[in-house]
């Protein structure tokens, strides 16, 4: 096996396998940190600087968490690892037969290991023209924008005098019935009824409307029908709209069509699928209809065992799922399986196959509130909050990130509050999204002005 210099980087020993981890999420840093002690050079490539911890992505869409309370920088993360470099760029191709690995500006990386930990992005479907409309919740600039047209809809009806055109902007549609989309409408809820309800004169924000449409049969569909049915009475609870068996067949500006209904709503959050990105078809290898690799029994690509593929990327067949969900639990072991693959490689040892330890599922309702799936265990309520809580702080990277969370938790949990309620835009792109062009009361056209993508 041979090394090659990093694009744009320092070298590295001619004598050592070379692993390049695309992808600095859960599979990607858990299989870095598990070859730290190995006769081996590390390279992780991510398009972000930073590891972001996705399982509480939508408390920031929700206002409840800052965006720098569940990321972290990967350099920092991995800076005591001598053996480990971090490249900030894009991979867009892979030459399998070469071992080689081509990024957005045209260097290229070559590897003896190559690990795919690239994570997917939201699928509309077919109906790509959706997205600007209904944005998805993948990583940080998702969720601040959510968190944006969700505290501008607030704004804006407050100045409304057309009660039709108020109750769309006070009206909250979330696609897609999955852990996410119980989440994001669980979390809405609550900011109408409790951390917004003394904010304004003109308005009541607990007059607001929260629906959460699922295309299937019930919600949670992954989760015991007894447990969807209990989140489901929750929600309700909360104030939250559950429609099941409810297909969205269009989005338009101001509208949602479902189920043979007309929704007016300003707000559409998206939470109904999952598509990887372009990278994995460069393989030239079978993939399952979202795009995903249909990966051998050790996680890696057909005819090449150098290459892995993990998380949420990797199609690998389960008895229960039919193929592992895109969880952490999943990723991080994988993670773990491919550095242990990888040791007993340089030690000749032959490979065992990956099988996942299913710790189950947990999905948060709303304050005090979740659902919990754990072996044989199936319960809710606050004791099930509890475990949520101690899960997901415990799988945090950085002490300063666990701590904040704690202390913002404990914060929303005694006064009912939520501490990141800032619109931040540029003017700009905010009165492309939004029509409000700055303090002195002017509209203008949605879309007027520059402005990033959403």
């Amino acid at each position: 096996m041979s090394s090659a210099s990093p694009a744009g980087g320092g070298g590295c020993s001619v004598t050592r396998p070379r692993v390049v981890i695309v992808g600095g999420g859960f599979a990607g840093l858990y299989l870095a940190r598990g070859l730290e002690d190995q006769p081996v050079d590390v390279t992780l490539l991510d398009r972000q600087n930073h590891h972001l911890f996705q399982p509480m992505l939508y408390q920031v869409a929700t206002a409840a968490l800052a965006p720098n309370d569940i990321a972290s920088p990967i350099r920092s993360i991995l800076s005591r690892q001598k053996n480990a470099e971090v490249i900030m760029g894009e991979a867009v191709s892979i030459r399998p037969a070469d071992q080689k690995l081509r990024l957005a500006d045209g260097s290229v990386i070559d590897y003896d290991y190559l690990v795919i930990a690239v994570g997917t992005r939201h699928s509309y479907f077919g109906h790509n023209d959706w997205e600007p409309l209904a944005p998805g919740l993948k990583n940080l600039e998702d969720a601040e924008e959510i968190r944006r047209r969700v505290l501008l809809s607030f704004e804006r009806a407050e100045r409304e005098r057309d009660p039709a055109k108020r109750h769309a902007h006070l009206t909250f549609v979330v696609v897609g019935g999955g852990p996410t989309g119980v989440e994001v409408a669980g979390a809405l809820a609550e900011i109408r009824r409790y951390a917004l309800r003394r904010d304004f004169r003109r308005i009541d924000p607990r007059e607001a409307t929260v629906m959460l449409l699922e295309g299937g049969l019930r919600i949670l569909p992954s989760y015991p029908k007894e447990l969807s049915e209990r989140a489901k009475r929750e929600l309700r609870r909360l104030g939250v709209e559950v429609r099941e068996e409810t297909m969205v067949s269009d989005i338009r500006p101001g509208s949602v069509a479902a189920g043979g209904w007309t929704i007016p709503t300003q707000t559409v959050v998206w939470a109904a699928g999952n598509m990887a990105g372009p990278l994995t078809r460069s393989l030239g290898v079978p993939l399952d209809p979202a795009g995903r690799v249909i990966v051998e029994p050790d996680c890696t690509v057909p005819g090449h065992p150098e290459v892995f593929v993990l998380g949420d990327v990797a199609a690998f067949p389960d008895h229960r799922y039919g193929h592992l969900p895109g969880i952490c639990p999943v990723a991080i072991q994988m993670g773990q399986y491919a550095a242990r693959a990888i040791a007993g490689d340089l030690e000749r040892r032959p490979r065992r196959p990956f099988t996942y330890w299913d710790k189950g599922q947990l999905a948060v309702i709303g304050r005090g509130h979740a659902v919990a799936d754990i072996w044989r265990l199936q319960f809710g309520g606050f004791a099930a909050w509890l475990v949520w809580i101690f899960v997901h702080i415990f799988f945090l990277i950085g002490f300063r990130n666990r701590v904040m969370v704690m202390l913002e938790w404990a914060w929303s949990y005694f006064t009912y509050q939520r501490g990141a309620r800032l619109i931040t835009w540029p003017w700009n792109a905010g009165a492309r999204r939004t029509g409000i062009t700055g303090n002195t009361g002017e509209h203008r056209s949605a879309d007027a002005g520059p402005g990033r993508a959403s």
